[in-house]
């Protein structure tokens, strides 16, 4: 049976630090949940998927670039019109 693990030698001190766009470096992981009907899901009931995701510690915005490729634009129109409304 074939490993699907991989394994890097990195040094750490190789990389670069991600930050969001307002230039925080703290993030904590959240989840965010998707409906999937019933008749997609074949399944008796709507079925639920749980996306994990980055949120910035200090805004509480989801880190979108990190998201699904799907999802990146839809979240990010949700923070557009939040920035709006203030």
């Amino acid at each position: 049976m074939k490993n699907n693990q991989l394994n890097l030698n990195i040094d750490i001190k190789n990389t670069l630090p991600i930050t969001s766009p307002e230039g925080n470096h703290v993030f904590v992981e959240a989840m965010v949940l998707r409906k999937v009907s019933k008749f997609v899901a074949g399944t008796k009931e709507d079925a639920i998927i749980p996306i994990p995701v980055f949120v910035d510690y200090k805004t509480g915005k989801i880190l979108t670039e990190l998201m699904p490729k799907e999802l990146r634009d839809e979240y990010q129109e949700i923070y557009d019109q939040e920035n709006a409304a203030k």
